[in-house]
């Protein structure tokens, strides 16, 4: 049995939607905001479950009513497209926000004032015209951000100053980041050509090689599942946004893979997980062409919903 909770998918082109009945009717939760929006980035407060941070083409929202009505953050990051959004775990009135072209951003109080660290990230690149912060992450110790496509950058010192990390990475397009071990040593960054491993905290990578035992090498979103030492969920597919999909998965840390079991193929790469630790067998998937999947068994099997979207690029329940 399902515990109460929210589900949000945030899309291209139709705003947040929420669901409160597992999945099973949807309705748009966009209140505050233009309905029409393009959501990339949603954020849940570690301790207040009715508080979340989105972001879209016109900036940072924030709601603290679970989705009922949202509020603009007004700050320096107004009109900026929004990809990643971190809330610090061990100090949530941090928060740090991803850009593109790729910029960082940082409050110490919660969003009330807003600094940029110097950092100088590369701005444009031909492929995808600008690049773009795809990825913030926090270890116990250190903050991260992955950038598409300029590579590794790492804080230790909150997001006030980074620099930039990744000897030995298979590419300079990152797309996510998990640390499936206690002490933020053993890291995994998905890329475009391959996951790769890091046993040093980020000094050092090594490509595993990932489609010799997958059946591609375009990987996307990763988890760690909580509760359980070693879970790691990746989501992967045939190219960007591409025609097909799977959810793989590890139970030891990222050194062994295999896929997970799904009713068939996701319609094109799986872009997105949402874990939260109020149920660490609880588990939300969407590939990027519109497919939402739940997981009640950490990951190792899935059911799709009978609803679909459009295009999805972000994903939280709470």
């Amino acid at each position: 049995m399902l515990i109460p909770h929210h589900l949000y998918v945030g899309t291209i082109g139709e705003g947040i939607w929420r669901s409160s009945d597992g999945g099973q009717t949807f309705a748009r939760a966009s209140d505050g905001m233009f309905v029409e929006c393009h959501v990339r980035a949603l954020a849940v407060h570690p301790h207040q479950p009715q508080t979340l941070y989105l972001g879209s083409e016109q900036g940072l929202f924030r709601t603290t009513d679970g989705a009922g009505h949202w509020e603009r953050v007004e700050s320096s990051l107004n009109g900026r497209q929004i990809w990643s959004i971190l809330l610090l775990p061990a100090d949530p009135d941090v928060l740090l926000v991803g850009t593109c072209p790729a910029r960082l951003f940082r409050s110490a109080d919660g969003g009330r004032t807003w600094s940029e660290p110097a950092v100088a990230m590369v701005q444009d690149c031909p492929r995808i015209i600008h690049t773009r912060v795809t990825t913030l992450a926090a270890d116990p110790a250190t903050v991260w951000a992955g950038v598409e496509i300029d590579g590794l950058y790492r804080s230790r010192d909150a997001g006030q100053s980074w620099q930039p990390v990744g000897r030995g990475l298979s590419s300079r397009d990152i797309h996510a980041l998990v640390f499936p071990g206690p002490d933020g040593k053993r890291m995994l960054a998905s890329t475009n050509n391959d996951l790769n491993l890091s046993t040093d905290g980020g000094e050092t990578w090594q490509p595993l090689g990932i489609g010799r035992v997958l059946p591609w090498s375009y990987c996307r979103a990763m988890a760690v599942v909580a509760g359980g030492p070693g879970g790691v969920l990746l989501g992967m597919g045939d190219s960007p946004p591409g025609n097909a999909g799977l959810v793989a998965r590890s139970t030891d840390g990222g050194s062994h893979w295999e896929p997970a079991r799904m009713p068939g193929r996701a319609n094109s790469t799986m872009w997105n997980f949402a874990v939260h630790p109020a149920d660490p067998n609880l588990i939300y998937a969407a590939s990027v062409s519109g497919q939402v999947y739940r997981s009640t068994d950490a990951g190792a099997s899935w059911e799709k919903l009978a609803r679909e979207f459009g295009e999805i690029r972000a994903l939280a329940w709470a």
